[in-house]
């Protein structure tokens, strides 16, 4: 199967996470961005933006069971890690945070192509 619309404008909202995050991780601030509060909130904004584009799984499939469970670890993370901002986990927990958010991407996009784990952990193609 091919991606859809709703999965690329989904990699450009997670990009535009990572983006100033990579910044902020080199220059310790960008603009508007100035803390690992900052951060964090730019993350749960724009990937929770990217989950609702790639459409809340409604299906109890194994799949969408996987992607709701990752999105839900990723927010819990997420709001730890708004929580937490003047702490010293603030940055492992930003780190996690942002590892996570591609790991929902990363998981969401492979059901959506069609690859799914079949029996063992051995990928299968749908065609």
């Amino acid at each position: 199967m091919r991606l859809h619309l709703r999965d690329w404008v989904a990699t450009v909202l997670v990009a535009a996470t990572l983006i100033p995050y990579i910044g902020y991780l080199v220059r310790g601030t960008m603009p508007f961005i100035e803390d690992p509060r900052g951060m964090s909130g730019t993350g749960l904004v724009l990937g929770l933006a990217a989950f609702v584009v790639l459409g809340i799984p409604s299906e109890a499939r194994r799949g969408h069971v996987l992607e709701a469970v990752l999105a839900g670890i990723s927010l819990a993370i997420g709001v730890a890690a708004l929580a937490f901002a003047e702490t010293v986990a603030a940055e492992v927990l930003l780190a996690a945070f942002m590892v996570s958010i591609v790991a929902v991407l990363a998981v969401t996009l492979l059901a959506h192509s069609g690859v799914t784990l079949h029996r063992a952990g051995t990928p299968m193609v749908h065609a």
